[in-house]
């Protein structure tokens, strides 16, 4: 296994880890430039009228542990020519991209702010792009679980670049896209996408 494949299977592990807390309970509570929606606010965001200010936590199903079938694996005794290394990485792969979603938020009209990864751009101009909860991913670290990933459609192109921090606006769907970024297990025909800041102002 090269090690690529080694960083990339501790990248995956990380975000079990992340994952796993999440599911588990909220967010830290610190809210920064690099992590838009750590936790709650000193000065929480007013969300748009009709719209419901979400986080990334409220994303994953109650219960879910990505975590639980690799519990008893000690990473650090794979070497990286070990077959089970490699069989591992897809294992986890599988369970991140296929992460449930929380079907009880489809069809509602949602605000949740995080960070660009842009799909489809033209002229400077953003048609497509993947939210995702923290800076990096996607595209320096491994893709979060399909349940932290948001496949947006802006309602007209917005000018952001790759990790810009965003707030986004539409209704949510539980839908499922396969990119070359990523699987996201959500999606949004957002009517509203604005730069972030604190407190959402």
């Amino acid at each position: 296994m090269p090690s690529s494949s080694r960083s990339l299977l501790a990248g995956l592990a990380a975000a079990f880890v992340m994952a796993s807390s999440q599911a588990a309970g909220p967010a830290p509570e610190a809210t920064t430039a690099t992590n838009p929606l750590g936790g709650k606010s000193s000065s929480p965001a007013k969300p748009a009228a009709g719209a419901k200010q979400i986080t990334w936590v409220e994303l994953v199903p109650p219960g879910w542990d990505p975590s639980k079938d690799f519990k008893d694996i000690d990473l650090g005794k794979l070497e990286d020519n070990d077959p089970r290394a490699a069989e591992l990485l897809q294992k986890m792969q599988d369970v991140l991209n296929n992460a449930p979603t929380n079907a009880a938020l489809n069809g509602v009209q949602v605000r949740l702010p995080g960070f660009v990864v842009p799909l489809e751009e033209s002229k400077g101009l953003v048609s497509e792009f993947l939210l995702v909860p923290y800076f990096g991913a996607c595209i320096h670290t491994p893709p979060p679980p399909a349940n932290q990933i948001l496949h947006v459609r802006p309602r007209t192109p917005v000018k952001f670049r790759a990790m810009d921090a965003v707030w986004v606006s539409g209704p949510l769907r539980t839908e499922r896209n396969d990119s070359m970024m990523g699987a996201s297990g959500y999606s949004m025909t957002a009517e509203a996408v604005t730069k972030y800041t604190e407190g959402g102002k």
